[in-house]
């Protein structure tokens, strides 16, 4: 039987950033339309926050039922390790999966009903990442959905539900979460490429190879930095944003440097961290000159 301790790192807390992030930076971006709504951004933290553990544990159960991660170098796996049983860590998925579809519900109902069926989507990019017949993340669409989700969707999605519309600060804030999101991801594939190839699990890192892949990663970390100076535009305070610069060059430095297997794990971490403190330092500057 697996530990509270295991379970809490089957959910693999340093992906959380992926789901904090987005909501932080939408409601920045609500805020300099001077519409920000703190208990709808709690809402939609709560959506986020159960989407990313929900597909979490959604991936564990689909991989460890394939056997992809029998033999693996990062962070925990619970089927995979026969820690708990699939059964567990489906229902797992599914209760978080639900938590973030109720708060769903109530946020899209006080705002836009529409986009319940945005959430329905989203719900099923989450099982199908590597649920059903053909995963889409063994087919190397991972990085894309994560972009879209974790970026695209999650910030405008904020932005809208409190303004009632988006802008392009919201869709500038978007690309360069969704950016620093999909580079995350990236870092876990390259760190996963010999496993990854060997069981049949095509991500985008195995198409590309680890050379491209690697640049792949910076040039997210670029695009991502690149575009503080754009909502500079917006106001000078966006600066502030800069004071992550030192983070994504710690993530980037063990990709440079050619590392693998267990030397990348701190790169989720970084990576993730980098997002968050851009995410804050932003949204601050945007209410602050609101």
């Amino acid at each position: 039987m697996a530990t509270f301790a295991q379970w809490v790192e089957g959910a693999r807390p340093r992906t959380l950033p992926n789901a904090v992030a987005p909501v932080v930076a939408g409601t920045g971006a609500a805020a300099a339309l001077d519409a920000a709504s703190w208990w709808r951004a709690s809402l939609a933290l709560l959506v986020a926050l159960g989407m990313i553990i929900g597909v979490n544990y959604a991936n564990d159960y689909s991989d460890g039922i394939r056997g992809t991660d029998d033999v693996r170098a990062g962070p925990l796996r619970l089927v995979g390790s026969r820690l708990a049983t699939p059964r567990a860590v489906l229902a797992a998925a599914v209760v978080s999966l639900t938590v973030a579809a109720a708060a769903g519900v109530v946020l899209a109902w006080v705002s836009a009903p529409w986009l319940i069926a945005v959430g329905a989507v989203c719900i099923a990019g989450a099982w199908l990442y590597t649920g059903g017949s053909t995963p889409y993340g063994y087919r190397g669409f991972g990085e894309v959905a994560v972009f879209v989700f974790f970026g695209l969707v999650a910030v405008l999605g904020t932005q809208y539900t409190q303004a009632l519309r988006v802008d392009w600060v919201g869709l500038t804030l978007a690309v360069a979460t969704g950016a620093l999101s999909s580079a995350v991801l990236v870092a876990n594939n390259l760190r996963d490429i010999p496993t990854d190839a060997q069981t049949g699990k095509i991500t985008l890192a195995v198409r590309l190879g680890d050379a491209r892949t690697r640049v792949l990663f910076q040039t997210l970390l670029a695009v991502a930095l690149a575009s503080t100076l754009l909502l500079m535009l917006a106001t000078p305070w966006c600066a502030v944003g800069l004071i992550a610069l030192p983070l994504a060059v710690r993530a980037a430095k063990p990709v440079r440097r050619g590392q693998g297997g267990k030397e990348l794990i701190p790169v989720l971490r970084d990576t993730g961290l980098t997002m968050l403190v851009w995410a804050v330092a932003v949204a601050l500057a945007l209410v602050i000159s609101a």
